[in-house]
Parts: structure tokens; C-alpha cells; sequence
């Protein structure tokens, strides 16, 4: 149930100035919602994985924590980002 490691130093990359910018919130939004997608296509096959739905609840919690201190730290940056990442907000 892994993203692989090169898509996650893809996405640190994308949105981060190195590869060693994992910290940025752009980057930990980004990571998140990789993780999120990634288990969403898990739940299509297994319905009644309901300790993992626990897991996805908490990561969506956690992500929009995170949006709403970028929102507002850095607005300009909160758009691009949910634009980039086809988010509704």
C-alpha cells in the first residue's frame, strides 16, 4: 500500500525548491493527497476496509489543517496549489 519512492521524489521535487524540502506545506499537501488517491482506488476493491478508512480520514483531516494554515500564511500560494492539485475548495 506504498506510493512508490519515485513518485514521492516526483512530488517533493514538483513542489518543493530540492529533494530535501519535505517539510514545505506545499509538499506535505501534495504527499497527502497522493496517499489519499492512492487509497481511494484501494477502497474500489476492498469496501469493508474499515481500519484502513480510519487511516484515509485521519490524512484528510491532517490535509486540510494544512490548507487552511497556507491559506492563511500565503494565499497566492494556496491557489496555485489547489489548482495544481484539481482540489475542490
Amino acid at each position: 500500500m506504498s506510493l512508490g519512492i519515485m513518485t514521492i521524489k516526483e512530488t517533493i521535487l514538483k513542489y518543493g525548491k530540492n529533494e530535501k524540502n519535505t517539510g514545505k506545506t506545499d509538499v506535505q499537501i501534495a504527499l497527502l493527497t497522493n496517499q489519499i488517491n492512492h487509497l481511494q482506488l484501494h477502497f474500489s476493491q476492498h469496501k469493508k476496509d474499515h481500519c484502513s478508512r480510519r487511516g484515509l480520514l485521519k490524512m484528510v483531516s491532517k490535509r486540510r489543517k494544512l490548507l487552511n494554515y497556507l491559506k492563511k500564511k500565503n494565499i497566492s500560494c494556496y491557489t496555485k496549489l489547489i489548482e495544481s492539485l484539481n482540489l475542490r475548495r
